[in-house]
Protein backbone atom coordinates (compact mmCIF):
# COMPACT_ATOMS: atom_id res chain seq x y z
CA UNK A 1 0.00 0.00 0.00
CA UNK A 2 2.79 2.45 0.98
CA UNK A 3 4.60 1.54 -2.40
CA UNK A 4 1.23 2.27 -4.71
CA UNK A 5 1.40 6.07 -2.56
CA UNK A 6 5.11 7.01 -3.39
CA UNK A 7 4.40 5.89 -6.63
CA UNK A 8 1.32 8.26 -7.09
CA UNK A 9 3.24 10.80 -5.77
CA UNK A 10 6.10 10.40 -8.05
CA UNK A 11 3.98 10.03 -11.40
CA UNK A 12 1.97 13.49 -9.75
CA UNK A 13 5.69 15.04 -9.62
CA UNK A 14 6.61 14.38 -13.07
CA UNK A 15 3.12 16.00 -14.56
CA UNK A 16 4.11 19.41 -12.59
CA UNK A 17 6.77 21.55 -14.97
CA UNK A 18 10.43 21.07 -13.83
CA UNK A 19 11.19 24.46 -11.60
CA UNK A 20 14.15 25.50 -14.12
CA UNK A 21 11.50 24.87 -16.85
CA UNK A 22 8.84 26.88 -15.22
CA UNK A 23 11.50 29.61 -14.86
CA UNK A 24 12.81 29.48 -18.88
CA UNK A 25 9.07 29.72 -19.44
CA UNK A 26 8.19 33.09 -17.40
CA UNK A 27 11.70 34.63 -18.84
CA UNK A 28 10.16 33.99 -22.10
CA UNK A 29 6.30 35.29 -21.68
CA UNK A 30 8.28 37.73 -19.87
CA UNK A 31 10.18 38.66 -23.00
CA UNK A 32 7.32 38.17 -25.19
CA UNK A 33 5.21 40.43 -23.29
CA UNK A 34 7.64 43.57 -23.01
CA UNK A 35 9.46 43.00 -26.71
CA UNK A 36 6.90 45.57 -28.05
CA UNK A 37 7.91 48.03 -25.00
CA UNK A 38 11.81 47.18 -25.29
CA UNK A 39 10.94 47.86 -29.44
CA UNK A 40 9.47 51.64 -28.49
CA UNK A 41 12.34 52.27 -25.89
CA UNK A 42 14.68 51.82 -28.54
CA UNK A 43 12.30 54.25 -30.55
CA UNK A 44 12.44 57.08 -27.88
CA UNK A 45 16.36 56.76 -27.61
CA UNK A 46 16.29 57.24 -31.36
CA UNK A 47 13.45 59.94 -30.80
CA UNK A 48 15.60 61.62 -28.30
CA UNK A 49 18.52 61.61 -30.25
CA UNK A 50 16.91 63.35 -32.85
CA UNK A 51 15.84 65.74 -30.35
CA UNK A 52 19.15 66.79 -28.95
CA UNK A 53 20.19 67.10 -32.68
CA UNK A 54 17.19 69.65 -33.36
CA UNK A 55 17.33 71.32 -30.20
CA UNK A 56 20.97 71.59 -31.36
CA UNK A 57 20.25 73.03 -34.33
CA UNK A 58 17.37 75.56 -33.03
CA UNK A 59 19.96 76.44 -30.19
CA UNK A 60 22.71 77.47 -33.12
CA UNK A 61 19.64 79.17 -34.91
CA UNK A 62 18.75 81.31 -31.99
CA UNK A 63 22.27 82.46 -31.15
CA UNK A 64 22.88 83.22 -35.18
CA UNK A 65 19.15 85.66 -34.90
CA UNK A 66 20.23 86.97 -31.18
CA UNK A 67 23.72 88.23 -32.77
CA UNK A 68 22.17 89.80 -35.87
CA UNK A 69 19.84 91.22 -33.63
CA UNK A 70 22.44 92.50 -31.16
CA UNK A 71 24.35 93.97 -34.38
CA UNK A 72 20.96 96.17 -35.13
CA UNK A 73 20.68 97.15 -31.15
CA UNK A 74 24.41 98.37 -31.12
CA UNK A 75 24.26 100.54 -34.04
CA UNK A 76 22.57 103.18 -31.71
CA UNK A 77 26.37 103.90 -30.55
CA UNK A 78 26.74 104.99 -33.76
CA UNK A 79 24.16 108.18 -33.77
CA UNK A 80 26.38 111.13 -33.10
CA UNK A 81 25.99 113.79 -30.35
CA UNK A 82 25.25 116.86 -31.45
CA UNK A 83 28.60 119.15 -30.83
CA UNK A 84 30.75 116.12 -30.42
CA UNK A 85 30.77 113.63 -32.94
CA UNK A 86 31.13 114.77 -36.52
CA UNK A 87 27.98 114.52 -38.56
CA UNK A 88 27.50 111.31 -40.73
CA UNK A 89 25.06 113.38 -43.98
CA UNK A 90 24.12 110.17 -44.83
CA UNK A 91 22.39 108.55 -41.77
CA UNK A 92 19.20 108.26 -41.50
CA UNK A 93 18.88 108.87 -37.71
CA UNK A 94 19.18 112.21 -36.06
CA UNK A 95 21.97 113.15 -33.57
CA UNK A 96 21.72 112.99 -30.28
CA UNK A 97 20.97 116.58 -28.18
CA UNK A 98 23.40 115.67 -25.42
CA UNK A 99 25.43 111.86 -24.55
CA UNK A 100 23.43 111.35 -21.57
CA UNK A 101 20.45 110.72 -24.05
CA UNK A 102 22.45 108.89 -26.24
CA UNK A 103 23.14 106.69 -23.23
CA UNK A 104 20.06 106.10 -21.78
CA UNK A 105 18.83 105.16 -25.30
CA UNK A 106 21.26 102.59 -25.25
CA UNK A 107 20.07 101.05 -21.88
CA UNK A 108 16.62 101.13 -23.04
CA UNK A 109 17.71 99.20 -26.27
CA UNK A 110 19.50 96.70 -24.82
CA UNK A 111 17.87 96.35 -21.81
CA UNK A 112 14.55 95.26 -24.63
CA UNK A 113 16.78 92.84 -25.69
CA UNK A 114 18.47 91.29 -23.53
CA UNK A 115 14.84 90.61 -22.60
CA UNK A 116 13.66 89.39 -25.31
CA UNK A 117 16.64 86.74 -26.55
CA UNK A 118 17.63 85.61 -22.88
CA UNK A 119 20.08 82.99 -22.45
CA UNK A 120 21.86 83.64 -25.50
CA UNK A 121 25.69 84.49 -25.99
CA UNK A 122 24.75 87.65 -27.21
CA UNK A 123 22.43 88.60 -24.58
CA UNK A 124 25.59 88.08 -22.09
CA UNK A 125 27.52 89.87 -24.77
CA UNK A 126 25.13 92.67 -24.65
CA UNK A 127 25.35 93.24 -20.59
CA UNK A 128 28.82 95.03 -21.04
CA UNK A 129 28.01 97.64 -23.11
CA UNK A 130 24.62 98.64 -21.18
CA UNK A 131 26.93 98.29 -17.80
CA UNK A 132 29.28 101.11 -19.65
CA UNK A 133 26.32 103.27 -20.24
CA UNK A 134 25.02 103.08 -16.70
CA UNK A 135 28.09 103.52 -15.44
CA UNK A 136 28.32 106.89 -17.72
CA UNK A 137 24.82 107.55 -16.37
CA UNK A 138 25.79 107.49 -12.50
CA UNK A 139 24.04 104.21 -12.23
CA UNK A 140 26.58 102.09 -10.31
CA UNK A 141 24.33 99.59 -9.05
CA UNK A 142 22.41 99.38 -12.25
CA UNK A 143 25.96 98.88 -13.52
CA UNK A 144 27.22 96.38 -11.29
CA UNK A 145 24.33 94.43 -11.68
CA UNK A 146 24.87 94.07 -15.29
CA UNK A 147 28.30 93.45 -14.81
CA UNK A 148 27.92 90.67 -12.95
CA UNK A 149 25.61 88.90 -15.34
CA UNK A 150 28.66 89.48 -18.31
CA UNK A 151 30.76 88.10 -15.76
CA UNK A 152 29.10 85.14 -14.58
CA UNK A 153 27.95 83.90 -18.04
CA UNK A 154 31.04 85.07 -20.19
CA UNK A 155 33.62 82.01 -20.48
CA UNK A 156 36.60 82.77 -18.42
CA UNK A 157 38.83 83.24 -21.54
CA UNK A 158 36.59 85.82 -22.84
CA UNK A 159 38.80 88.91 -24.29
CA UNK A 160 36.21 90.99 -22.51
CA UNK A 161 36.45 89.89 -19.11
CA UNK A 162 39.31 92.53 -18.31
CA UNK A 163 36.78 95.69 -19.80
CA UNK A 164 34.49 94.24 -18.00
CA UNK A 165 36.65 93.71 -14.48
CA UNK A 166 37.88 97.39 -15.52
CA UNK A 167 34.29 99.11 -15.71
CA UNK A 168 33.54 96.64 -12.37
CA UNK A 169 36.41 98.62 -10.13
CA UNK A 170 35.47 101.86 -11.60
CA UNK A 171 31.80 101.44 -10.25
CA UNK A 172 32.87 99.83 -6.94
CA UNK A 173 35.53 103.41 -7.12
CA UNK A 174 32.72 105.60 -7.91
CA UNK A 175 30.74 104.06 -4.76
CA UNK A 176 33.73 104.50 -2.78
CA UNK A 177 34.36 100.81 -1.96
CA UNK A 178 38.07 100.79 -2.32
CA UNK A 179 38.54 97.57 -1.20
CA UNK A 180 36.17 95.56 -3.27
CA UNK A 181 37.68 98.20 -6.50
CA UNK A 182 40.74 96.48 -5.69
CA UNK A 183 39.45 93.03 -5.46
CA UNK A 184 38.24 93.95 -9.72
CA UNK A 185 41.26 95.48 -10.42
CA UNK A 186 43.36 92.50 -9.02
CA UNK A 187 41.33 90.09 -10.70
CA UNK A 188 41.54 92.22 -13.73
CA UNK A 189 45.64 91.76 -13.46
CA UNK A 190 45.39 87.75 -13.64
CA UNK A 191 42.65 87.99 -16.53
CA UNK A 192 43.89 87.96 -20.43
CA UNK A 193 44.09 91.79 -21.03
CA UNK A 194 45.01 91.97 -24.05
CA UNK A 195 48.26 94.95 -25.31
CA UNK A 196 46.25 98.09 -24.64
CA UNK A 197 44.82 96.50 -20.80
CA UNK A 198 48.07 95.02 -19.99
CA UNK A 199 49.15 96.29 -16.44
CA UNK A 200 46.47 98.97 -16.22
CA UNK A 201 44.92 96.36 -12.95
CA UNK A 202 47.99 96.87 -11.16
CA UNK A 203 48.02 100.75 -12.11
CA UNK A 204 43.96 101.06 -10.84
CA UNK A 205 44.99 98.99 -7.52
CA UNK A 206 47.88 101.85 -6.91
CA UNK A 207 45.36 104.55 -7.56
CA UNK A 208 42.97 102.76 -4.91
CA UNK A 209 45.72 102.52 -2.54
CA UNK A 210 46.48 106.05 -3.26
CA UNK A 211 43.14 107.20 -2.29
CA UNK A 212 43.41 105.24 0.52
CA UNK A 213 46.22 107.06 1.96
CA UNK A 214 48.33 104.04 1.46
CA UNK A 215 50.94 105.66 -0.53
CA UNK A 216 53.85 103.65 0.17
CA UNK A 217 52.19 100.62 -0.58
CA UNK A 218 51.39 102.32 -3.88
CA UNK A 219 54.60 103.02 -4.80
CA UNK A 220 55.69 99.53 -4.56
CA UNK A 221 52.61 98.65 -6.89
CA UNK A 222 53.33 100.93 -9.00
CA UNK A 223 57.24 100.47 -9.39
CA UNK A 224 56.79 96.97 -10.49
CA UNK A 225 54.71 97.76 -13.62
CA UNK A 226 57.37 98.86 -15.70
CA UNK A 227 59.88 96.00 -14.96
CA UNK A 228 57.10 93.69 -14.99
CA UNK A 229 55.20 95.48 -18.39
CA UNK A 230 57.77 97.58 -20.18
CA UNK A 231 57.15 99.85 -22.97
CA UNK A 232 53.18 99.65 -22.00
CA UNK A 233 50.64 102.41 -21.43
CA UNK A 234 50.80 101.14 -17.88
CA UNK A 235 54.44 101.32 -17.87
CA UNK A 236 54.13 105.66 -18.69
CA UNK A 237 51.50 105.89 -16.25
CA UNK A 238 52.70 104.51 -13.57
CA UNK A 239 56.44 106.29 -14.11
CA UNK A 240 54.34 109.16 -14.12
CA UNK A 241 52.54 108.80 -11.06
CA UNK A 242 55.64 107.46 -8.95
CA UNK A 243 57.23 111.37 -10.09
CA UNK A 244 53.93 112.53 -8.21
CA UNK A 245 54.70 110.55 -5.28
CA UNK A 246 58.18 111.57 -5.57
CA UNK A 247 57.71 115.23 -5.58
CA UNK A 248 55.41 114.44 -2.31
CA UNK A 249 57.87 113.37 -0.05
CA UNK A 250 57.00 109.39 -1.27
CA UNK A 251 59.67 107.19 -1.20
CA UNK A 252 59.20 105.57 -4.20
CA UNK A 253 61.58 102.41 -4.78
CA UNK A 254 63.96 102.48 -8.08
CA UNK A 255 61.99 100.06 -10.85
CA UNK A 256 64.02 96.72 -11.11
CA UNK A 257 65.99 96.84 -15.04
CA UNK A 258 63.67 94.18 -16.96
CA UNK A 259 64.82 90.80 -17.27
CA UNK A 260 67.50 89.58 -19.55
CA UNK A 261 66.28 87.58 -22.46
CA UNK A 262 67.59 83.94 -22.19
CA UNK A 263 69.90 83.22 -25.01
CA UNK A 264 70.66 79.74 -26.73
CA UNK A 265 74.02 78.17 -25.58
CA UNK A 266 76.42 79.11 -28.04
CA UNK A 267 75.09 82.38 -28.76
CA UNK A 268 76.91 85.56 -27.96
Amino acid sequence: MAQQKTEKIRQQELRQPDAFQKAGADARDWLMQRQKFLAIGAGVLVLGAVGVAIASEVSKRGEETASMALGQALTVLDRPVTGVDPVDPSATEPPFATAQARDEEVVKQLAAFRKEHGGTRAATTAALPQAKAEFRLGKNDDALASLDVFLKGAPENDALRASALEGQGYAYEAKGDYAQAIASFEAMEKADTGEYLVGMGAYHKARMLILQGKKDEAAQVLSKIPTDHPNSAAARQATERMAVLAAEGVKVPTPAPPAATATDAGQP
